[in-house]
């Protein structure tokens, strides 16, 4: 049976209940969640807004935008998110990719595109950057290593999905696989480091705030004022570096010369950070020679 919301009005229904709670982006999540419920892509929506939904469609999409909003994050509720033009599927075990770590990717390309060398991504979810990057340069092997089980599924999945062959993922604390007994990939060196850490200091306000309500707090919250991770990392990735290597992390707007200080002091050369879409500053990158 039809229901008697068309496309049209069951779009401008939500817009109007999301701008009521306050929602940031209404229309395009009342987009995605329609477009969710009715499986079709958002070209149907323009294409058919006279269309009726059927009963079935209605209720599956009024009970979408309920979860929205609840504040539960729309990539959660359809299990997907576009990275770097990528479709990765998500879950609430891990963060939801943001346009802002697509600087991460721009400037480890920048930086080491057409070279040559293994690359690592340290804490990578749901492999988000390890697949922007393998996808660029599908001659270089990536690994990505993350501390949760099922994270590491998660981005095995994605690269499946996405027929990416070049990209492996391994579970463990950071270097951990890379100097576990039996481990297939003991002993790597790589060309580039890359990290999306924690880097959250656990007080801080916007934890209460908007998606990060609903993400796992142990990928977002760090000690020492946010820097403890971004500190053991920088510290040991020297072992596994190879010379002249690069070393790249996405870090907190106002932590810039923190992460600079942290990498001068421990050897690293020609440490900058670089900003992101909004202006500020977001990713902080230096080569190490022994």
């Amino acid at each position: 049976m039809l229901s008697t919301f068309t496309v049209e009005s069951a779009l401008k229904a939500a817009i109007v209940q999301l701008q009521e709670g306050d929602n940031t982006s209404p229309s395009i999540d009342a987009a995605v969640l329609l477009c969710h419920a009715l499986d079709k892509p958002r070209s149907f929506l323009l294409t058919w807004p006279e269309k009726h939904l059927t009963l079935d469609q209605e209720s599956q999409f009024f009970a979408l935008l309920n979860r929205r909003l609840t504040g539960e994050p729309v990539a959660y509720i359809v299990g997907e998110r576009e990275f770097w033009s990528l479709p990765l599927k998500v879950s609430p075990s891990t963060l939801i990719p943001r346009p802002d770590t697509e600087r991460l990717v721009e400037v480890a390309l920048d930086k080491t595109y057409g070279k040559d060398g293994n690359i690592l991504d340290l804490g990578t979810g749901t492999g988000a950057i390890a697949l922007a990057l393998a996808s660029e340069m599908p001659n270089r092997q990536v690994i990505g290593i993350d501390l949760r089980p099922e994270a590491q599924q998660l981005a095995t999945e994605n690269a499946t999905n996405l027929s990416i062959k070049n990209a492996d993922f391994y579970q463990g604390s950071w270097f951990e696989p890379l100097v576990s007994e039996g481990s297939t990939i003991i002993g790597t060196k790589f060309a580039l480091i890359v990290s999306n850490p924690p880097y959250i200091e656990k007080n801080d306000p916007h934890l209460e705030q908007g998606d990060v309500r609903f993400e796992p707090i142990t990928a977002l919250v760090a000690e020492e004022k946010g820097l403890a991770d971004i500190k053991y990392i920088a510290k040991h990735a020297v072992n596994f570096l190879e010379n002249d290597g690069w070393l790249a992390f996405e870090h907190g707007y106002d932590q810039g010369l923190a992460v600079r200080e942290i990498m001068q002091a421990l050897g690293y050369l020609d440490v900058i950070t670089e900003k992101d879409y909004g202006g500020n500053d977001r990713v902080t990158l230096g080569r190490y020679l022994p």
